[in-house]
């Protein structure tokens, strides 16, 4: 649409559309973005897909780890993987360690966040004792609850002392127990995380709205119910995501408390020692990366579908672009 003439002839330009012309990016952009972002997708490719992509190959194959694979097996493997009855339970293992995580981490970590974000005396202590076993390596964790556990362990003497000799148990190979306390194990480990993460949530919130609705008369609770938490709501829902990857791909304290025979008798076996026992240490490398790349996919679906559902709303209004 053309200018338009008033008057003496004056030409009046047409109102905006409200779009911006698009620019093209020149080649100096381009490059730039090639050398900030090339060496990232180099090690991405090297480190990630094409290992999968190996696994997924080898996979194919009955493979005893020597030599090049010859013995092609199709999809005998990838199928052979869920009708054991193993696989299945370390499957359930993970999934119920999963929601167990969430369960009893997430509501603990947040009533501890919200107690240590409180001015008192000792706050700086008792938040670094929170947070030292997450930063104890996997290792010394699982060889010091290994040997307190035991049936002649330091804990049962203790309760012994106690007069709770009743309550003694095996704690690592009873099959009905034995989950409880690796789920125990895994929240002294992992809770000082995500309280140290809902701390730093907890400094985002302005001070006004709590002040506000305590001087609107507000109780403290009140407050935490319809201010905090769902200030911190995209914090948790973070935090949830790292917890259930994490639980998916459960391996070293497994392996070291329960070792690779024990975990599945224990009730405790997750898909990583699965993949473990009937991989390298069968001598079945064919089978083994099989099921590291099941493994994967399953991983990268729950990563998908709880992105889809659950994250959106936090990763929508960081996006840029869309329509002007």
């Amino acid at each position: 649409m053309g200018a338009t003439t008033v008057g003496g002839g004056a030409s009046v330009a047409p109102p905006p559309t409200g779009r911006r012309p698009r620019k093209g990016i020149g080649w100096p952009a381009r490059l730039e973005i090639a050398l900030m972002t090339g060496p990232t997708l180099i090690v991405f490719l090297s480190f990630v897909i094409l290992p999968v992509a190996m696994a997924a190959y080898y996979g194919f194959f009955n493979w005893q780890g020597y030599g090049p694979p010859t013995e092609f097996v199709g999809l005998s493997n990838y199928l052979l993987i869920f009708q054991d009855g193993t696989f299945i339970d370390a499957l359930q293992h993970n999934a119920a360690i999963v929601v167990l995580s969430l369960v009893t981490q997430g509501p603990a970590a947040v009533l501890l966040a919200l107690l240590l974000n409180r001015k008192m005396r000792g706050q700086t202590l008792i938040r670094v004792l929170v947070f030292v076993p997450y930063v104890i390596s996997e290792v010394v964790v699982g060889t010091g609850w290994s040997l307190l556990l035991q049936g002649n362990g330091a804990f049962n003497a203790f309760l012994e002392n106690l007069g709770l000799g009743w309550l003694r148990s095996d704690w690592l190979a009873d099959p009905e127990k034995a989950i409880w306390t690796l789920m125990g194990i895994l929240t002294w480990k992992y809770i000082g995380f995500a309280v140290i993460l809902f701390l730093a949530g907890l400094q985002g919130i302005p001070d006004e709205l709590t002040e506000a609705a305590a001087i609107d008369g507000a109780s403290y609770w009140q407050i935490q119910r319809r201010i905090t938490l769902p200030l911190l709501g995209p914090t948790i829902r973070i935090w949830a995501f790292l917890s259930m990857i994490g639980a998916l791909q459960l391996f070293d304290l497994v392996y070291i408390i329960w070792g690779q025979y024990v975990s599945s008798t224990a009730g405790t076996s997750t898909m990583a020692t699965y993949m473990l026992t009937n991989g390298r240490n069968a001598g079945e490398y064919g089978y083994g990366n099989a099921v590291a790349v099941v493994l994967f996919f399953i991983s990268l679906i729950a990563a998908l579908i709880y992105q889809r559902f659950v994250l959106r709303r936090d990763t929508a209004g960081a996006l840029t672009g869309g329509k002007n």
